[in-house]
């Protein structure tokens, strides 16, 4: 077998005098990939350098594969960096899955021994079973954009064997005797791209043994398409993002596979579909309305849809006056303050308030967390800090950012959706102080 040349020459892979830094974790796949372009370094202009990750997961069986590595590479004379980590550990403290705290760990360590050994590409051995079982996994938790597969390119970061079959790469190690080690970690069915290579690519490959090149043509076609719709998105924002928002009618008509894009390229994080239909919605309608996405607020008003990040959003302080009615547009919502008598109610944390008049002290507001902020809440007996009920409320930062706090000069009256402190709990039939809290729009 020999390397995908065509496929390294159509996405420019190794242009002459690249140093290329080739990752290795001692398995099949990558010891075809660091034979190939170390016996080919010549021809093709580049030097070759290597690096193996030990994510710390596999005990002695990880440390076997580091040494095998670095033994490899030190008889071919194979500049080679190996570093040890703790993906479990890692994954604990950011909240991630062992795989993608794993992965983070990996490519941090790839981009800076690609620095130390001064190498301006990263190469990594995906190949073209890699890229159908992404497909597949991409496919089966809803990913639409993921349908695209593994890019050739990213940045620096190359995969010359991207078009090469798992069977082409083990035939090519046993023509030219090159050794490699088994992760054990494969054999399990544990992780869902397992499953995916074990029990579903064989169903694919039994109605047609082409299946993953197959796949792959139609990932290659998919990003074809998906590069030809990013321009468009990126031509529409780069002429009408005014460096806050979009104007309504002309993001309306542009045709949704543009128009979604479009918001993608102005959210700092990954929107799912849900998302991005809340965003479009507000391309339908008139007046003030908001959707609140991943790390962002989108606000319609005066016939453009504005993009504001979370961080940028606090809640001013107003003041509550009884007999008036007080709009948050942060918070998306409406209030009105009116004096009366108590009928029995009870507190509804999303829509009504009662305060004991005659215990509330000095002048009344509505504003955002403040440090410190403590409350006993009805019913629970106890003091609890502001931030323990966002807790318990599993509330996101954005969340507690944008959650009112009504006050009066001696403290806490209530948290909005949360809690209501018992010092001006109501009996029936006394003054109160009675608040009426409705949505602004629907499409908050």
């Amino acid at each position: 077998m020999m390397m995908n040349l065509e496929l390294a020459a159509r996405y420019h892979m190794l242009p002459p005098g690249s140093r290329v830094l080739c990752a290795v974790s001692g398995g099949a796949d990558s010891m075809c990939l660091l034979h190939l372009l170390w016996s080919g370094r010549g021809g093709l202009g580049i030097e070759v350098a290597a690096a193996h990750y030990e994510h710390g997961l596999r005990g002695e069986e990880s440390q076997r594969d580091a040494e095998f590595v670095e033994r490899f590479c030190r008889e071919r004379e194979i500049a080679c960096l190996v570093e040890h980590g703790d993906a479990a550990a890692y994954g604990r403290k950011k909240h991630l899955g062992i795989e993608e705290a794993a992965r983070e760990l990996r490519y941090d360590f790839l981009r800076r021994a690609a620095a130390e050994l001064n190498c301006d590409k990263i190469a990594t051995a995906h190949n073209a079973d890699d890229n159908a079982e992404t497909i597949i996994f991409n496919l089966c938790r809803g990913g639409g954009l993921g349908l695209g597969g593994i890019p050739p390119v990213r940045g620096n970061i190359i995969r010359p064997l991207l078009g090469c079959t798992r069977a082409e790469i083990e035939e090519y190690l046993r023509e030219n005797s090159i050794p490699h080690v088994e992760d054990s970690s494969n054999e399990s069915d544990a992780y869902s791209r397992n499953l995916i290579r074990h029990h579903v690519m064989p169903v694919l490959r039994s109605i047609n043994p082409g299946a993953v090149l197959a796949a792959g043509r139609a990932a290659r076609l998919l990003r074809e398409d998906e590069e030809c719709l990013e321009a468009q998105a990126a031509e529409f924002t780069g002429r009408f993002f005014d460096g806050a928002s979009l104007p309504q009618r002309e993001l309306a008509a542009l045709p949704r596979a543009i128009a979604a894009r479009a918001v993608r390229r102005l959210c700092p994080k990954t929107l799912r579909l849900a998302h991005v239909d809340a965003a479009l919605g507000l391309c339908g309608g008139s007046g003030l309305a908001f959707a609140d996405l991943p790390g962002i607020r989108l606000r319609r008003e005066q016939g453009r849809i504005y993009f504001t990040p979370m961080e940028c959003l606090e809640l001013p302080d107003k003041s509550l006056v009884p007999g008036q009615t007080l709009e948050i547009p942060e918070a998306g919502l409406r209030l009105r303050a009116e004096i009366a008598e108590h009928g029995g109610e009870i507190n509804d944390l999303f829509k009504t308030y009662c305060f004991k008049y005659e215990s509330i002290c000095g002048n009344i507001s509505c504003t955002g967390r403040r440090p410190g902020d403590r409350l006993r809440p009805i019913g629970r007996g106890c003091t609890k800090s502001l931030k323990s009920l966002f807790l318990e409320a599993g509330m996101t930062q954005d969340q507690r950012r944008l959650t009112p706090v009504f006050r009066d000069e001696k403290g806490i009256l209530a948290v909005y959706g949360l809690a209501a402190d018992e010092r001006t709990q109501a009996r029936r039939g006394e003054k109160i102080l009675r608040i009426d809290i409705e949505r602004l729009q629907t499409g908050r």
